[in-house]
């Protein structure tokens, strides 16, 4: 990843210069991926580099004062893909406990506002639980954003059903950032399909739901890989980029007590 001068990176700050910030900023974004397999054309890291780039590019296309991005966490609840090699999983306790400390120290440094950059989407249940333990105990703003704010365009753009994993959606995103790390030439189709539409990851009347990739991937990829290109995930990049851009614009200029619901 070519970097830049960031001024909005928590750990490039020293504490004067953090304190200085903190009193024209109180809104952080915290990436979180995962380290894991993305099939057998991707490399391990694609939840936790796209989380990472996708914080410091939303940050340096917000408004001044820039949010601050904290360094991204690397590891997430991976457990479902333990059955191949080079997969690095934590418990949902650990993450969460992990999380709620990391908030509840933010909180203490005078943040307000934590916007959790999910990179991975089965830290979710976790990641909404340390939010919700965070909004209890420091009484401060948390949301998590794992797609939603974008998903709803990404599916636009694709012909695959059901692609949730290193398949037309990453390996096209993948390409766009760094087509040396992608093998084209081993990417393969493993479109899903279940007996019941409530089970498909992309019906809006799905429920959630959890099984072990292996029990319905021999390779682990979830999706179509083969219809990857540059330009779609060019233009997936610029539309998630975009809507997460207005997101945290948008609770970034909101006072706290507007946020929540006012007295009346």
């Amino acid at each position: 990843m070519k970097e830049t001068n960031k001024t909005f990176l928590w750990e490039e700050m020293t504490w004067p210069e953090l304190e200085a910030y903190l009193k024209t900023v109180d809104t952080v974004i915290l990436p979180c991926g995962a380290i894991e397999q993305h099939g057998p054309h991707l490399p391990v890291d694609v939840d936790y580099y796209d989380a990472k780039y996708m914080a410091y590019k939303v940050a340096e296309a917000c408004q001044e004062p820039k949010p601050l991005v904290i360094p991204p966490i690397p590891f997430g609840v991976s457990y479902h893909h333990d059955d191949f090699k080079g997969t690095l999983s934590v418990s949902n306790d650990a993450l969460s406990r992990f999380v709620y400390d990391l908030g509840m120290s933010l909180a203490k440094n005078g943040i307000k506002k934590i916007i959790i950059l999910n990179g991975h989407g089965d830290n979710a249940p976790t990641l909404n639980y340390a939010a919700q333990m965070i909004n209890r105990d420091a009484k401060i703003f948390v949301c998590v954003d794992t797609g939603e704010t974008s998903d709803v365009d990404l599916y636009k753009l694709i012909d695959t059903p059901n692609d949730i994993h290193a398949g037309e959606i990453e390996t096209s995103t993948t390409l766009a950032l760094r087509p040396e790390m992608v093998q084209m030439d081993k990417a393969v189709n493993a479109t899903l399909k279940f007996g019941s539409k409530f089970l498909d990851y992309d019906d809006e009347r799905g429920v959630s739901w959890y099984v072990r990739t292996n029990k319905i991937s021999e390779s682990g990829v979830m999706g179509d890989a083969t219809k990857a290109t540059v330009e779609k995930g060019e233009k997936m990049w610029e539309l998630m980029i975009h809507h997460m851009v207005n997101l945290v614009e948008s609770i970034k200029n909101t006072p706290l007590d507007d946020l929540y619901q006012k007295r009346y």
